[in-house]
């Protein structure tokens, strides 16, 4: 049976911590729902009511795009056990996107790994926590961390990295703006 709580209770921070994968869910007033899996570490517990997760360049930039699209900015973050007992933990609420070169980004990035590539921190009001039982959620065993995306974005540098994001992230995958700014975000050499 699911529990709701409006804050991050200690053990479900500890749960959150030890987690090497979470899924972040958003979707504009209409169009697409988006889903998507994230990793490297990047996740952070803030507050009771506050965490914030830095966001590598991929192939596409939905959530910022549907974040912005959206006046009540609902985003939702999923975390679930594939070890140890069944556990599903959900964190809802509204989001914000801090864009790499503002001053929001880098007041948070000390509190991060930063990694080549990274484009945004996305930063959640959390106003619903909800746990369910997830038993039927398989067990998986965590081999490593890829790196591969950190790899690539070292390899390629900063004049294609801002390249990247005008081709790939300027919009979402229903036309939806993202307002990136390439420049400000990785200032040219």
């Amino acid at each position: 049976m699911g529990k709701q709580f409006a804050g991050i209770e200690p053990e479900q921070r500890a749960f959150i911590e030890r987690q090497k994968i979470f899924f972040v869910a958003s979707a504009p007033p209409k169009g697409r729902i988006n889903v998507s899996p994230k990793g490297l570490s990047s996740f952070r517990v803030l507050g009771a009511t506050d965490v914030a997760y830095l966001d590598c360049t991929g192939s596409g930039s939905e959530t910022r795009a549907h974040l912005m699209a959206s006046d009540d900015k609902r985003l939702t973050i999923m975390f679930c056990a594939f070890e140890g007992p069944p556990m599903i933990l959900r964190l809802y609420g509204q989001g914000r996107s801090l864009m790499r070169g503002t001053p929001e980004y880098a007041e948070l990035i000390p509190g991060f790994e930063e990694v080549a590539g990274a484009r945004q921190i996305v930063r959640l009001s959390v106003d619903l926590v909800q746990t369910s039982c997830g038993m039927g959620v398989p067990l998986f065993d965590y081999k490593q961390e890829r790196g591969s995306l950190v790899r690539y974005w070292t390899a390629q540098g900063l004049d294609n990295l801002r390249k990247y994001w005008r081709l790939k992230n300027m919009k979402s995958i229903d036309g939806l703006p993202t307002d990136f700014a390439p420049d400000s975000m990785a200032p040219p050499s």
